[in-house]
């Protein structure tokens, strides 16, 4: 009954390591001004201890704009006031550690804020200086340079470039807002000074790093134009010019080696790096994470995958297969702060092949609420035994939906405005983390102040209403984490379990210690019955009386199945 089997591997923290993604902006905040800030993180640390993470991660804090929330950085080597200061995220990385939970940390190295120092100083020089050699400056084409250089777009809509307003008129690239001008990496100043903010953090103690769009540093020679049919915001392959360029690779091997410098010898105390890279096919995002390369980069074709069993199947077989040819482990992941929360979703009908959902809006069609949630439930079932790391984003362990409904007028993300107000963007997985529901702002701040609006079912799934209710979201998270850390299935081996029909996605994982974990996952939509009574050790929803396993659920049962 079973095919296609993997092998377990012996391996450090990171290699299994369950790693919760907080927004700072949206996790908590302690001073009242409506924004989370770096005290609000370590106020509620031990939420994450509790629940049985492994990790924080951390998106950007440094000084910055906030034109793209902190994505466009203007000094890397400090705190943004809007989120405290260096001895705050000390204090947060001393309670994390006291807590057992290491401390990943963002860096952006694709690009800086127009604000930085060094492009201040690059528009202030001239044309071919070593200011401007830092960014990717080019002359415009046509009679009076007055045409971009090529015909690339900004992921956030429009051109990617912009003129300066100087006399000589050059033009910068930004492959994300006009605030972002892209550093070119073929300077070795720009190599210099990207490494040592990697040494000024690591020495503040973080265990790692999550790399912004880390596909995107290095781009084509001679920067041609991009084939006319093409989509910057879902192309990312070899053939595109911006996008996954040889070069990148030896950029990570230079970094490898300078984390590596600061592992302890006899010591699980690796220090990691972590890609975002939007990459296809399968195999070149593998080259990322190489033995003398990368950690991990995440696995967003999974991210992407309908909920469809046969789809299922093959992107978890590819992705375990594409990780194994390169001696490394997958990474998985349902939602994070650039996407539709999985619990909204998949609360859209589902058809076959990748599928992603741009942001909503109040008049845009509606997710079933009742349906996304119990199959993101199910979802994270299926996900947290599978053998490798596993990524949570703030607020999924409470079952968060998307904010549909935030009014278009409050939207913050650049994404919205630069779309001509045709694609919401990103604010709607943003919104600030409810904690207790009775509270102001559901507990996010004091003052009751909110960045961006909280819907009202927010007060239903607060923290504090679902902590030790039977069967709440939460408990469900809890319950799960605590087997797979128990029973170490992130190192197991995994095997296919055929038979049960086409719309059940079904294995077994076995431990490095021998343990075996059944996991059935039924998407179809009539019950599933099992071939003789199981122990079942957690599920996704209550299964029926009779036994039998309800349409988007997922079940956890202690040994093999047979026939």
């Amino acid at each position: 009954m079973t095919s296609e089997a993997t092998s377990p591997t012996v391996a450090p923290w990171w290699r299994d390591a369950v790693i919760y993604q907080v927004y700072p902006r949206s996790w908590a905040d302690s001073d009242g001004d409506g924004i989370g800030d770096l005290p609000g993180i370590t106020s509620h640390l031990d939420h994450l201890s509790d629940i049985g993470v492994d990790a924080v991660w951390l998106s950007p804090f440094y000084t910055s704009p906030q034109n793209d929330a902190g994505y466009d950085v203007a000094d890397y080597r400090d705190v943004d006031p809007l989120f405290g200061t260096l001895a705050d995220f000390d204090a947060l990385v001393a309670r994390a550690h006291a807590l057992g939970l290491r401390v990943i940390v963002d860096i952006v190295p694709n690009h800086t804020s127009s604000e930085h120092a060094w492009f201040k100083a690059a528009l202030a020089a001239a044309p071919g200086s070593p200011e401007r050699a830092r960014y990717v400056f080019r002359a415009g084409k046509g009679a009076y340079g007055e045409i971009p250089p090529n015909n690339w777009t900004s992921n956030f809509g429009g051109s990617a470039w912009t003129r300066t307003s100087d006399a000589a008129g050059e033009w910068y690239l930004h492959l994300f807002d006009v605030t972002q001008p892209d550093l070119d990496w073929t300077n070795d100043e720009v190599h210099d000074e990207l490494e040592d903010v990697l040494r000024f953090w690591l020495d503040r103690g973080v265990d790692g790093f999550r790399i912004d769009v880390a596909h995107g540093l290095v781009k084509a020679e001679g920067l041609p134009d991009a084939p006319a049919d093409f989509d910057v915001t879902v192309d990312a392959t070899a053939l595109s010019p911006m996008w996954d360029q040889p070069g990148v690779h030896d950029i990570y091997r230079r970094w490898r080696k300078l984390v590596d410098a600061y592992s302890v010898e006899g010591q699980d105390a690796d220090r990691i790096l972590c890609a975002e890279a939007w990459v296809l096919p399968a195999e070149a995002l593998a080259r990322y994470i190489r033995p003398d390369e990368l950690h991990q980069s995440f696995n967003f074709e999974f991210l992407m995958t309908p909920w469809l069993a046969s789809d299922l199947k093959a992107t978890i077989t590819g992705s375990l297969a594409q990780a194994a040819a390169v001696d490394g482990t997958q990474t998985w992941v349902l939602s994070n702060h650039d996407v539709v929360r999985h619990a909204s979703r998949l609360g859209f009908d589902q058809s076959p092949g990748l599928s992603s959902v741009a942001g909503i809006g109040s008049p845009d069609p509606q997710p079933d609420a009742a349906t996304g949630l119990r199959r993101a439930r199910a979802a994270t079932a299926l996900m947290l035994a599978l053998p490798g790391s596993a990524y949570l984003f703030q607020g999924e362990e409470l079952g968060l939906p998307e904010a549909t409904h935030i009014p278009d007028e409050l939207r913050q993300d650049p994404t919205w405005k630069n779309s001509g107000y045709t694609l919401r963007g990103r604010d709607g997985c943003r919104v600030p983390v409810p904690w207790v529901a009775d509270a102001p702002a559901y507990g996010f701040s004091p003052s009751g102040k909110a960045w961006l609006p909280q819907p009202d079912e927010f007060a239903g799934l607060a923290a504090d209403r679902q902590e030790g209710m039977p069967g709440s979201t939460l408990e469900l998270y809890r319950r799960l984490l605590k087997i797979r850390r128990e029973r170490r299935l992130g190192r197991s081996s995994l095997a296919w379990l055929d038979g049960l029909g086409p719309d059940v996605v079904a294995y077994t994982a076995t431990s490095p210690t021998g343990d075996v974990t059944s996991v059935v996952a039924n998407l179809g939509s009539s019950p599933l019955a099992l071939a003789r009574p199981v122990n079942t050790l957690a599920t996704s929803n209550d299964l029926h009386a009779d036994g039998t396993i309800p349409s988007d659920v997922t079940v956890w049962i202690d040994g093999p199945l047979t026939a």
